[in-house]
C-alpha cells in the first residue's frame, strides 16, 4: 500500500484531497505546517494558523487518518520572508506563492514527508499531473486544472521534474462546487470556510501592513506623467536584428521627476507595485492614477492616468538564464530557437499568445497584444495547450 502525506491546511480543498486519496486506496497522513510564529505581525487578535490547525486536525479525525503538525516558520523566514523583503528593497515585487510551494511545501515539507516514509506528497491543487514516456524514460507534466475559475498551476510553474515525480493532485479533476460538494456530504468542518487570502500560510496578514512593520517607511514624491510625455513617443529605431527589436520593446523606461508633476507624497517607494491603483491617496484626477514605475534609490514613484496610458504597457519582456525554469527541460530551447506558446504573467490573467524567443543571455516573451504591468520580480509562465511547460521571474 502506497503512503501519502498531504499537506492538510484547515481549508476545504486539502481536506477533500485527503479524502479522494483514501478512496483511492493510499495510506494517508495529513501533516500541518506551521510556518509563522510571530504574532506581532497578525492584525487581529484572531490566531489564524491555530484555527486552521484545528480545522486541519478535526477534518483528520474525521477521516480517521493520522495527523501531525510540523513547524517548519525557521525555513520559511530564510526563504520566503527575507527573500521577500531582498526583493522589495530592490524594487521588485516577489510572488511568496510560488515561491512558497518551490522552496517550502515541495521542497522542505517533502523531504520530511519522505524521511517518515511517504511515496508521494499530495496537495489541494487546482492542477494535474500527466505521464508520458520519452525515449524510454517517464516525463512528467503540470497540467491545468479542469476548473478555469481556480486552475492553481501557475503557482506550481517552479516546480522540477523531480518534485512533480512525487506529487500528486487529487481535486485536479474537479470543479469548486463539485469540491464543496463532496465536503458537505462527509459533513466535514471546512465545507464552508472561505478560501483563505493573504500571505500563503502567515494567515490574515495584509502585504502591505505586513511590509510596514518590516520596511522603515521614509517620505517621497508621487509624480504623475503625462502620456504625452516625449519618452513614450521615442521613435522606433531601424533594427540590425530580432534581438535588437525584442531588447527594444522590452526595454525598462528610466523616468525622470521632471518628466511631469508632483501630485503627492507617499511614505516608502518599496511599498507599492507597478500597475497599483489603491493606496495612492491622490485625487481630482479624471481617469484613476496608476503606479506606472517606482524608484526605490531615488524612492519616487511615478503614475499616469488611466489603464489604457502607455507607461504600463509593454510587448515583451526578458527572463536572465539564471532565472529560467523548464518544467519540461526536453522542450527547453536552444539559442536563435523559438516557440509558440500561451503565457501569463499573473496568476488570474487570461492565457495571451506569445513567442519565446532564446537568445544567448537568456529568453525573451514577445506578446501579440500589449501587456498592462509587466513587473519585475514576478513569473512568467507559458504552457502549450492546458500543459505549463516553464516560467521565469521577469528581469
Amino acid at each position: 500500500m502506497k503512503r501519502v502525506i498531504i499537506g492538510l491546511s484547515g481549508g476545504v480543498d486539502s481536506s477533500v484531497a485527503a479524502y479522494l486519496l483514501q478512496e483511492q486506496g493510499y495510506e494517508v497522513i495529513g501533516l500541518f505546517m506551521k510556518n509563522w510564529h510571530d504574532d506581532s505581525v497578525t492584525i487581529s487578535n484572531e490566531c489564524p494558523w491555530l484555527d486552521d490547525s484545528n480545522d486541519a486536525m478535526l477534518v483528520a479525525e474525521k477521516l480517521g487518518i493520522p495527523f501531525q503538525t510540523v513547524d517548519l516558520s525557521e525555513q520559511y523566514k530564510e526563504r520566503i520572508v527575507d527573500y521577500m523583503f531582498q526583493e522589495y528593497e530592490k524594487g521588485r515585487t516577489p510572488n511568496p506563492d510560488v515561491l512558497c510551494n518551490r522552496e517550502i511545501k515541495f521542497d522542505v515539507f517533502m523531504d520530511i514527508a519522505l524521511g517518515l516514509g511517504a511515496d508521494y506528497v499530495a496537495t489541494g491543487h487546482y492542477c494535474r499531473k500527466g505521464t508520458i514516456e520519452k525515449d524510454g524514460e517517464e516525463v512528467y507534466q503540470l497540467l491545468a486544472g479542469v476548473d478555469n475559475n481556480k486552475d492553481q498551476s501557475y503557482f506550481l510553474c517552479q516546480l522540477s521534474q523531480e518534485q512533480l515525480a512525487k506529487s500528486l493532485f487529487p481535486i485536479g479533476e474537479l470543479t469548486k462546487p463539485q469540491v464543496r460538494e463532496i465536503a458537505t456530504k462527509l459533513d466535514l468542518v471546512t465545507a464552508e470556510k472561505k478560501d483563505s487570502q493573504g500571505l500563503c500560510f502567515i494567515g490574515k496578514v495584509k502585504l502591505p501592513d505586513f511590509l510596514q512593520q518590516q520596511l522603515k517607511p521614509k517620505e517621497g514624491v508621487i509624480v504623475e506623467v503625462p502620456k504625452e510625455q516625449p519618452i513614450f513617443n521615442e521613435e522606433i529605431p531601424e533594427f540590425q536584428s530580432e534581438e535588437e527589436k525584442l531588447e527594444f520593446l522590452s526595454r525598462k523606461l528610466d523616468y525622470k521627476v521632471d518628466y511631469g508633476k508632483v501630485v503627492g507624497k507617499h511614505q516608502g517607494a518599496h511599498y507599492f507595485t507597478k500597475g497599483q491603483r489603491k493606496g495612492l491617496g491622490v485625487g481630482g484626477t479624471v481617469e484613476p492614477l496608476f503606479v506606472i514605475d517606482t524608484d526605490v534609490d531615488e524612492n519616487v514613484i511615478y503614475t499616469g492616468q488611466g489603464k489604457a496610458h502607455p507607461g504600463l504597457l509593454k510587448k515583451a519582456l526578458f527572463v536572465s538564464n539564471e532565472e529560467l525554469h523548464w518544467i519540461r527541460k526536453d522542450l527547453a530551447l536552444k539559442t536563435d530557437e523559438t516557440m509558440q506558446v500561451m503565457a501569463r504573467i499573473r496568476y488570474r490573467q487570461p492565457l495571451q499568445k506569445a513567442t519565446l524567443h532564446k537568445v544567448d543571455s537568456g529568453l525573451y516573451v514577445e506578446f501579440e497584444e500589449f501587456q498592462s504591468a509587466i513587473t519585475e520580480g514576478q513569473f512568467v509562465a507559458w504552457y502549450l495547450n492546458d500543459e505549463l511547460v516553464g516560467s521565469g521571474v521577469i528581469s
